[in-house]
């Protein structure tokens, strides 16, 4: 092992042993997060919850996605795989919240400090083109296994596509309508929430997108790490050799990315209409 694994070993072994009660109260606080969204997604029957988003389909992105969801959530239910849907889901919903608590206020910072965007371009270059498997390394000694691991290294892998175009959003804001927000005596706060950000909202979302993507392919890989879902279906169908179960949680995974990127790009191509 070279000079370079031999000091991150050392770095994660001291942060394991000394944050350990940060480590502990931060998973417990994220492990409530998402069981939560569980108990909520889980308490709506099928019959109620899975109509409802076709409907939001429909409405977001036209008659054809509205039918392609009510269809394909049936199949998935109808594959007996609902519940683990609902886990990855709630994975998914939760490391995409975090991801943007965290992207947003960054891109925010990128788009106007270009000390702090020369900084942070190298950090998330590293963090998006990092082999997916290395994050699970240092969060299961951090958090165990299970859910909460999975989600921390989520956020991570997620985070820079919706913190590089909410920067880019934002720079792509014309000078004339900063200089005439300047000039009516808009404070930062003001050109911030008022002007920048819902101008700059289309290329938001699209982050959004993006990261909701990210997210869902993370939680897949996660599964290796006990974080259960739809990932734990496809690695049972890989490590038992058994092809039929593989294909099926193949098959619901790619039925729930089709309807989430749907239904975030109709969202952001109806706000850029407007």
């Amino acid at each position: 092992m070279s000079k370079i694994g031999e000091y991150i070993e050392v770095a994660v072994e001291w942060l394991t042993e000394h944050g350990e009660p940060f480590f502990d109260l931060l998973g417990a606080g994220v492990e409530s997060i998402i069981d939560g969204i569980i108990y909520v997604l889980a308490g709506i029957p099928f019959f109620l919850s899975i109509p409802a988003i076709a409907v939001l389909a429909w409405y977001k992105c036209g008659k054809g996605t509205g039918i392609f969801t009510l269809l394909g959530l049936s199949l998935i239910y109808g594959m007996g795989f609902w519940e683990e849907t609902v886990q990855t889901l709630a994975l998914v919903l939760s490391a995409t919240g975090m991801a943007l608590l965290l992207g947003i206020p960054l891109g925010i910072w990128m788009a106007n400090s270009e000390r702090c965007n020369k900084i942070l371009q190298p950090a998330l270059d590293c963090m998006q083109t990092m082999p997916a498997f290395v994050y699970l390394i240092p969060a299961v000694l951090f958090f165990g296994l299970g859910t909460v691991p999975g989600a921390f290294a989520t956020i991570i892998f997620a985070l820079p596509p919706v913190a590089r175009l909410t920067a880019l959003g934002i720079r792509q804001v014309p000078k004339s309508v900063v200089e005439a927000a300047k000039s009516f005596g808009a404070t930062p706060s003001q050109l911030l929430f008022k002007v920048e950000l819902p101008l700059a909202l289309p290329t938001i979302l699209t982050g959004i997108n993006q990261t909701i993507m990210m997210s869902l392919s993370m939680v897949v890989v996660s599964a290796m790490i006990s974080a259960g879902g739809l990932g734990e279906v496809v690695l049972k169908g890989i490590t038992q050799m058994k092809i039929g179960l593989g294909f099926e949680g193949g098959i619901a995974v790619v039925i729930l990315a089709i309807v989430l990127d749907r239904v975030t790009q109709g969202m952001a191509r109806n706000n850029k209409i407007k």
